[in-house]
């Protein structure tokens, strides 16, 4: 094992073990190198990788600390990643979020306040009959996330996030080149909104999956 990579492991242990928890301070970089048996040089390089993937905090002349490691924060790496997929790869993606996705909304049925939906469905008159596919698609991300977060799981909605980027791409192309895509968008959207009134999980999960699928179905047809 290289030595930066056994570094983050004895870094990890700690964390995991909870000798160290979240907002606390690592000891001094000299202290800390001797207690794990490491070189200052392969610690500072361990600190450097998980500060990059938000796992430590580094403050420039006040030392570093463990982040909150909330599952927002964490997961913000992985939407980093994604947006190195290759176009074919599109497709796992959006199974992926297939999977997912309607699991969100049929948890946030018996959760989602009426408020909530009452600003879902304003959102979705004011986009009017019309809209453009970057105003489609900017609102298409709102109302998902704004159903996701009422799931109640926030590692959820963290995955569902990073997963945006290749589906935001294909839902683009889509917009461009199928005439009908705005008005099936719209439809499908009016119908999540409705099941979810209606505390129906399973029409809200049905629906859900329809309009994930219809995106992946028109994609295959296209690669």
């Amino acid at each position: 094992m290289a030595v930066t990579d056994e570094a983050i492991e004895k870094i990890k242990g700690m964390i995991v073990s909870g000798a160290l928890r979240p907002g606390d301070r690592l000891p001094k970089e000299s202290e800390l190198a001797a207690e794990l048996g490491l070189s200052r040089n392969s610690l500072r390089e361990a600190v450097r990788a998980l500060s990059l993937i938000r796992i430590l905090d580094v403050r420039q002349g006040d030392g570093t600390y463990v982040t909150s490691l909330d599952p927002q924060l964490l997961l913000e790496a992985l939407s980093f990643v994604v947006d190195f997929h290759r176009d074919d790869t599109v497709l796992e993606f959006l199974a992926v979020r297939r999977i997912l996705e309607p699991a969100a909304t049929a948890m946030a049925a018996g959760r989602i306040s009426e408020s909530q939906l009452d600003v879902l469905s304003s959102q979705l008159d004011a986009l009017g009959g019309q809209p453009s596919v970057g105003e489609l698609v900017a609102a298409d991300l709102d109302f998902h996330r704004g159903i996701v977060q009422s799931s109640g799981n926030s590692v959820l909605c963290s995955l569902l996030d990073g997963l945006s980027g290749p589906t935001t791409r294909a839902r683009v192309w889509r917009g461009l080149t199928q005439e009908d895509a705005v008005s099936r968008t719209l439809h499908e959207h009016r119908a999540i909104l409705a099941a979810l009134r209606d505390r129906d999980a399973e029409a809200a999960r049905a629906w859900a999956t329809v309009h994930v699928a219809s995106v992946e179905q028109w994609l295959r047809s296209t690669l």
